[in-house]
């Protein structure tokens, strides 16, 4: 059975819609991947956040989605937004590469020792409150461009240094780049970090078995989970918010941020962890 694949043009896209074409094959599927160029792409010359966010990422995938110019669209778990329109499922889940954020150092120098007012560079909202609070001394700056630009960047001496996805750095071959790694407890990831998702029409029955036959199951609970306590707080949160969440052996881990202030929670269920937060006053940080 055919099956159109929906994906950005990006290397990182790419490799991620090549695998889900991958698991599509061996279920017994003839996947066709179809690139869709996205608002995001585009826009490389300002902040995301000002601009919609990660979202804008998606929204050419679910128009082609309700266009019928394709089956299923596959993105990064963690760039889809908590909530999403009803006529979306995200159906299927990949198996989670890791999922902690990496620093990456021209001259692998660690981000503990570089000089008091050197510039890191990260694009989420959630790194830099975390980065703020770890590293006081220095200055977190707001980065464009895929990983390759990024890294590039670091090079050329815009930034001391950038913080990564660690599955990114992976699939697309840099590994090997990375001079070390944050501890996920200590710099919490974004809610589905590492986690290939797959979204389809709620009315494409066909589409949503395929997506279901290449879901692993440990990495669709864990998504669940993270994306749970997103949406406990519905629209409040929007691309500004600095929220991460994180699932990992059983404990649920949720950081939130506003200005100079940040809370933490932990427990075993989204509803535990939610109340956690509202305990410590979630409500007036989004």
């Amino acid at each position: 059975m055919k099956m159109r694949v929906g994906t950005r043009g990006s290397a990182l896209a790419l490799w991620q819609a090549n695998e889900a074409a991958r698991l599509l094959t061996a279920a017994g599927y003839d996947p066709e991947l179809v690139i869709v160029k996205t608002t995001g792409d585009k826009r490389q010359d300002v902040s995301l956040a000002t601009i919609g966010g990660k979202g804008l990422f998606i929204k050419e995938l679910e128009e082609a989605l309700e266009r019928g110019e394709i089956d299923v669209a596959v993105h990064s778990c963690k760039d889809v937004p908590s909530l999403i329109p009803w006529q979306f499922v995200l159906a299927g889940f990949l198996e989670r590469a890791d999922a902690r954020d990496a620093w990456v150092h021209p001259s692998n120098t660690s981000i503990a020792e570089l000089p008091d007012g050197a510039t890191v560079g990260t694009s989420a909202p959630r790194r830099r409150a975390q980065l703020a609070a770890l590293f006081p001394r220095l200055r977190v700056e707001d980065i464009r461009g895929n990983v390759d630009t990024r890294i590039q960047k670091a090079h050329e001496g815009q930034y001391a240094g950038v913080v990564l996805a660690s599955a990114g750095l992976t699939r697309l071959g840099r590994a090997s780049e990375i001079t070390s790694y944050f501890d996920a407890a200590q710099m919490l990831p974004a809610a589905g970090q590492g986690i290939v998702a797959v979204e389809c029409l709620t009315s494409n029955a066909a589409a949503i078995e395929a997506a279901a036959k290449i879901t692993h199951t440990a990495s669709a609970h864990a998504a669940q989970q993270e994306r749970g306590v997103l949406q406990k707080f519905g629209t409040q949160l929007d691309c500004y918010s600095a929220v991460a969440v994180h699932s990992s052996d059983g404990v649920l881990r949720a950081f939130m941020s506003r200005g100079e202030r940040s809370i933490r929670a932990e427990g075993a269920t989204v509803d535990e962890v939610y109340g956690a937060l509202l305990a410590q006053g979630a409500e007036e940080l989004v």
